[in-house]
C-alpha cells in the first residue's frame, strides 16, 4: 500500500496484475507473458488528482484500462468507494460507469465519425436514461458542451468538422455527461498543439474544483504532471517505484529512474540548464515479458550492487507520504 486507507478513500488499487499471454504454434499454446502491470497497488483520496509518469511502454494505460475493466485484470483488487469493480458485471458494472469515466489519449480516434457532436454527448444519457424528453435532452447537450467552452449550436456538427482540442472537449463532455466521481485521463493532451495542453489542463482543474472532481492523471511531459496533481506516481516496467506528494517528488526523488526523469525536465534558465547535471541511463528497457531478476531497473541502474537481483523491493516509506522502492535509498 501506498497510503493508508480511511473513509476519505475512493480509489484503492491491490497488487494489481495485467499480464497479456503470449502464444505459439497451430494450437495456440500459451509460452509465457507479458507483464505489463505487476503486483502494483496505490490508493486516491476523494478530489485528489494522481498523477502517473513513466517512458512508454511501462504499463501506464494498461493499468488504467484494468482499473475500468476495459481489460480484464488477471488478478488483483481495484475497490472504488470499497466495492470491487474486478467482480462486478452486467448492470451492476454498468451503474458503476456512471461513477467512473475515461478520457482517452486520442481525440481523433475516441469519437464515432458518424455521429454528431451531440450524439456522442448525449448517448450516455439515453443508455443511463438520465433525461425526460426531447427537450431536456437538448438542453443537457447545451450545458455539457457550454461547461467545456463550446458553442451549443456545434451539436450537428461532426467530428471532422473540429479541431483536436475541440474533440478532446467533446470527449471530456461525454464523461462528464453521467456526472462522474473519478475520471481516468489517459494522456489526455499528448496529441495537442502546447498551447492548446494548456487550454485543457486549466478546463480540467476548474471541473475538478466545481464538481469535486477525483483525477488519474497520465502523462509523458513531467512539467504538466507538477502543475496538475497533488500526488505522484512513477512507473517503470510495470511496476511503481516511487509516490509522494507533487512538490516532495519534484523538489527530492529519491529513486534513480525518478532523478533521471527529473534531470530531463528543460529549465527555463539556459546558464542552469547548461551547468546542470544530467543522469543519461545506459541501455534499452528490459522486455516486460522477460523482466530481470530482482528490481526491474538493476539492468540500468548507475547505484545498482549485486543484492538488487536478489529480490524485488516493496514500496517502503522513507518519510511522511514519500514511498521509494529501492534497497540503496
Amino acid at each position: 500500500m501506498t497510503q493508508p486507507t480511511d473513509a476519505n478513500t475512493l480509489l484503492e488499487v491491490k497488487n494489481l496484475q495485467m499480464h497479456y499471454p503470449i502464444t505459439a504454434g497451430l494450437f495456440a499454446r500459451n509460452t509465457g507473458a507479458v507483464k505489463a502491470v505487476d503486483d502494483v497497488s496505490f490508493t486516491i483520496a476523494r478530489g485528489e488528482t494522481l498523477g502517473l509518469v513513466g517512458e512508454s511502454g511501462c504499463g501506464k494505460t494498461s493499468m488504467a484500462r484494468s482499473i475500468v475493466q476495459l481489460y480484464k485484470p488477471t488478478s488483483g483488487e481495484v475497490l472504488f468507494d470499497g466495492e470491487d469493480l474486478v467482480k462486478l458485471k452486467g448492470g451492476k458494472m454498468r451503474a458503476m460507469y456512471r461513477r467512473v469515466q475515461f478520457i482517452f489519449q486520442d481525440p481523433y480516434g475516441s469519437l464515432d465519425p458518424r455521429m454528431t457532436c451531440g450524439d456522442i454527448i448525449g448517448e450516455p444519457l439515453k443508455v443511463h436514461k438520465l433525461t425526460n424528453g426531447k427537450d431536456a435532452y437538448r438542453a443537457r447537450i447545451a450545458e455539457l458542451l457550454t461547461l467545456v467552452g463550446l458553442n451549443p449550436y456545434m451539436a450537428n456538427r461532426f467530428p471532422h468538422e473540429f479541431s483536436g482540442g475541440q474533440r478532446q472537449r467533446i470527449g471530456i463532455a461525454r464523461a462528464l455527461a453521467v456526472e462522474p466521481e473519478l475520471l481516468i485521463c489517459d494522456e489526455p493532451v499528448s496529441a495537442l498543439d502546447v498551447s492548446v495542453q494548456a487550454q485543457i489542463i486549466n478546463l480540467l482543474e476548474e471541473l475538478q474544483e466545481k464538481f469535486g472532481l477525483t483525477y488519474l492523471f497520465i502523462a509523458h511531459d513531467l512539467s504538466l504532471v507538477r502543475h496538475i496533481s497533488h500526488r505522484v506516481a512513477v512507473m517503470y516496467l510495470g511496476r511503481l517505484v516511487e509516490v509522494a506528494e507533487s512538490d516532495e517528488l519534484f523538489s527530492n526523488p529519491q529513486h534513480p529512474y525518478t532523478k533521471a526523469l527529473m534531470s530531463a525536465i528543460p529549465l527555463p534558465d539556459p546558464i542552469e540548464e547548461i551547468n546542470r547535471e544530467r543522469i543519461v541511463l545506459q541501455g534499452e528497457p528490459p522486455s516486460p515479458a522477460k523482466p530481470p531478476p530482482g528490481c526491474v531497473f538493476n539492468p540500468r541502474c548507475p547505484i545498482a550492487i549485486e543484492d538488487c537481483k536478489a529480490a524485488i523491493p516493496e514500496l517502503r516509506e522513507i518519510s511522511p507520504g514519500h514511498f521509494v522502492a529501492c534497497i540503496r535509498v
